[in-house]
């Protein structure tokens, strides 16, 4: 089996709310609210979850672009929470991450080339002549030329944008690529490129990924195993096609049945949710799905449930799979 080399544990992230003239702190919204997990080496561990569910606040917090609240990060045996900035910023050359936005994420001001030499001046990697090699050579492994590397951002399409935040990530050859919703801006056929490119670099430099989106398709075709997220809350964890297959919490089965087929004649019953998203800086006691659950109990609306292994590989926070005590 392969190494752990992110564990994620009791991870919570809560922003204030703060009123009045003195800024009072009146409230939190629990953007991330308890998320455990474990990431292998070489693996791609999916997240989903609609928007605000805290997905992406979960990436950046484990990278500490957003300083967690409480739990622990442990990446490759180091204990991220309890460095200091300048430790941190060593650890951050193993891990890297790629942005939603491809036309927002670049500076617009620099060139490709100095764009992507920066990670490699920050970290004090090789002479002026090395970087400039390396830049020329990562641009290749993503599908671009070299000569793009003295135009600036405008210059490209979004497609080839986000093949240049890909090789950004790339420049210091890390261990772990967290990709944030990374192909959600792009149109379908230029998806299906940066997937393909995302896999093969996959292979080809041994890279393990937090591949985080809301297009479950997309999530299917990239990952090994996925993680449905709630209102903060990791609900449900398989693997990708054990889940496709026999999803179990009632919220991932209706995000699934909402997922078209591309079959005129197939007909499913979708599982259509009432109600809207409880807000995160007031979610429901007890299960925070329980409001729009098609089988709360009474037991639901006080006792939160814990995330726990129902069958191998496949873990669920709900009641209804609870072993009689």
């Amino acid at each position: 089996m392969s190494k752990v080399l992110l564990k994620v544990d009791h991870l919570k992230k809560y922003f204030p709310i703060r009123h009045g003239m003195f800024a009072r702190h009146v409230g939190d919204v629990k953007a991330v609210d308890d998320v455990s997990f474990e990431l292998y080496e070489g693996e791609t561990l999916g997240i989903v979850g609609e928007s605000g569910c805290g997905k992406s606040t979960t990436g950046r917090a484990i990278m500490r672009l957003h300083e967690p609240t409480e739990g622990k990060v442990l990446f490759d045996g180091i204990e991220l929470t309890d460095l200091n900035n300048e430790q941190m910023r060593k650890v951050r050359r193993d891990i890297q991450m790629v942005f939603q936005d491809p036309y927002a994420s670049l500076n617009p001001r620099h060139t490709v080339e100095k764009i992507l030499e920066e990670p490699l001046i920050v970290h004090g990697i090789g002479n002026a002549k090395e970087r400039k090699n390396k830049v020329r050579e990562y641009l290749e492994i993503v599908g671009l030329s070299s000569y793009h590397a003295k135009r600036y951002p405008h210059q490209f399409s979004g497609g080839q944008r986000q093949r240049i935040g890909i090789a950004r990530a790339l420049m210091t050859n890390p261990k772990l690529i967290i990709a944030d919703e990374p192909v959600s801006a792009l149109d379908v056929s230029i998806q299906a490129q940066v997937l393909n490119l995302m896999q093969r670099l996959q292979d080809d430099l041994k890279l393990t990924y937090i591949f985080i989106a809301h297009d479950l398709g997309v999530v299917r075709h990239i990952s090994d195993r996925v993680g449905v997220m709630y209102l903060g809350r990791l609900v449900e964890i398989a693997e990708s096609e054990s889940l496709y297959h026999e999803p179990l919490h009632p919220y991932t089965q209706a995000l699934l049945s909402a997922v078209p087929i591309p079959d005129p004649v197939f007909e499913r019953e979708q599982l259509l949710l009432t109600g809207d998203i409880p807000s995160p800086s007031n979610p429901p006691t007890g299960c925070t799905f329980h409001t729009r659950c098609p089988h709360a109990m009474e037991k639901c609306k006080q006792v939160i449930p814990m995330l726990q292994q129902v069958k191998s590989g496949h873990s669920v926070a709900c009641h209804l799979y609870e072993t009689p005590q």
